[in-house]
């Protein structure tokens, strides 16, 4: 047994009693649907690699779920995975081994996510779709040429924070407020969440 698979078991050990046939039976379906992954603990919970990161699994203090890296690709035809708009998505807060999804229904949708790593080029860690600039804020920009270098040498995270607090604006006006104030942060070279760093 390696050293990681190790650790995947005091993770399970460690875990509430409630928790631990759960994470056992996530860990099962994941080597069932794809025997030669590799365990890991990463972030602080288990995770199992395939060509790149196929999925994880967690325990919280009062519910365990497991997740799909690449879950917004991943067909979900049951209905069992939340979150699909995003990179990766969890599965439902599960409480008892009772409300996991069948055993074999697992075990295809772990078996679905390694041939996706295996025939898509593996997603780089932590590395989100880039999100479209919000039409108001890309004509904003390009009437500020200091506002857009700045923007433009942003990282990618940063980047996103500006355009997902613009486009999650559900009044005009609220909207207007965050582009002017976007605007205005960006003249003075900062980042959206500037305060906080």
């Amino acid at each position: 047994m390696s050293d990681d698979s190790k650790k995947v078991d005091a993770y399970i050990a460690q875990a509430a009693p409630f928790a631990r046939p759960i994470l056992e039976r996530i860990r099962r379906a994941f080597h069932e649907g794809c025997p030669d992954l590799q365990e890991r603990i990463k972030w602080g919970a288990p995770s199992f690699e395939k060509d790149g990161i196929v999925g994880g699994m967690a325990a919280f203090k009062a519910h365990a779920s497991f997740g799909f890296w690449r879950g917004a690709e991943l067909e979900d035809p049951h209905g069992i995975l939340k979150n699909k708009g995003t990179a990766s998505f969890m599965a439902e807060k599960f409480t008892s081994i009772s409300e996991l999804p069948p055993h074999e229904l697992l075990v295809d949708y772990v078996r679905r996510a390694a041939v996706l790593n295996a025939t898509k080029k593996p997603v780089r860690p932590g590395a989100k779709p880039s999100p479209e600039v919000p039409p108001e804020l890309a004509a904003a920009l390009r009437k500020n040429t200091q506002a857009r270098k700045t923007f433009e040498g942003l990282t990618p995270g940063h980047r996103r924070e500006y355009i997902e607090w613009i486009a999650e604006a559900k009044r005009p006006e609220t909207r207007e407020r965050r582009l002017e104030k976007t605007i205005e942060w960006l003249l003075e070279g900062k980042s959206r969440n500037w305060k906080y760093t």
